[in-house]
């Protein structure tokens, strides 16, 4: 298994209250397997997003990632584990504005510290694929929606990453773009072998993914 979650729950302080998010949930997701999250808002899909992607600790309970528990790591190694291993791709697409496509990419990779001409290449090579090369010099604000997400589902692939985390990708498009751009997760996941968790709220791109799990007051339900 690539991604494996046991017994996790979340719980914040809010003044005198005790807020319990996630409820003892656990979760295995395999290489090539693409699992959507669904559930109402404020049911913790977005915090369970963020503990799969090592950028939340949970509050009890375990998480592997290639099968490497993260629990004892430093904030450092945790830093190195989502650059080495994670792939995001976020609700808006979030691409910073002063970058073009490319450079969008290429960033990525001297975060993760390849540097040259094989960044360079692998950064061609996702954005052929993408349907994107002749978009490589554009800035975001030239470009639509859907061509945003899909450079931000290349950007997610540059560290060839072990799973790729969509939260609700499909929201800023309409339901043709919006599947599109589902397909093209679903068709990088078994090409390229990824463990891919999407939280949506979409259920016309349901019939993309392998298996449908929901998330009601904290706990999951298959």
């Amino acid at each position: 298994m690539t991604l494996i979650m046991k017994n996790i729950s979340k719980s914040y302080q809010d003044g005198e209250q005790q807020i319990e998010v996630l409820k003892n949930v656990s979760l295995e997701v395999a290489q090539g397997e693409f699992v959507a999250i669904l559930g109402p808002s404020g049911a913790g899909k977005s915090t369970f997003l963020s503990i799969a992607g090592a950028l939340l600790s949970p509050t009890t309970g375990e998480i592997l990632i290639g099968g490497k528990g993260l629990s004892n790591l430093s904030n450092k190694e945790l830093t190195k584990v989502r650059l080495d291993k994670v792939g995001f791709i976020f609700q808006g697409a979030n691409l910073i504005p002063y970058l073009n496509v490319r450079d969008q990419l290429l960033l990525i990779a001297e975060l993760a510290g390849q540097k040259g001409s094989k960044a360079k290449e692998k950064a061609a090579t996702l954005l052929k694929e993408l349907g994107l090369e002749a978009r490589q010099n554009n800035y975001p604000e030239s470009l639509s929606g859907g061509e945003k997400q899909r450079v931000a589902i290349a950007r997610s692939l540059m560290n060839d990453p072990d799973i790729i985390l969509a939260d609700e990708p499909t929201a800023s498009l309409d339901a043709d773009r919006g599947h599109k751009v589902v397909q093209m997760i679903a068709d990088e996941v078994k090409k390229k072998n990824k463990a891919a968790i999407m939280v949506t709220h979409d259920e016309r791109v349901l019939d993309l993914v392998d298996r449908v799990i929901r998330i009601e007051d904290g706990y999951l339900k298959e």
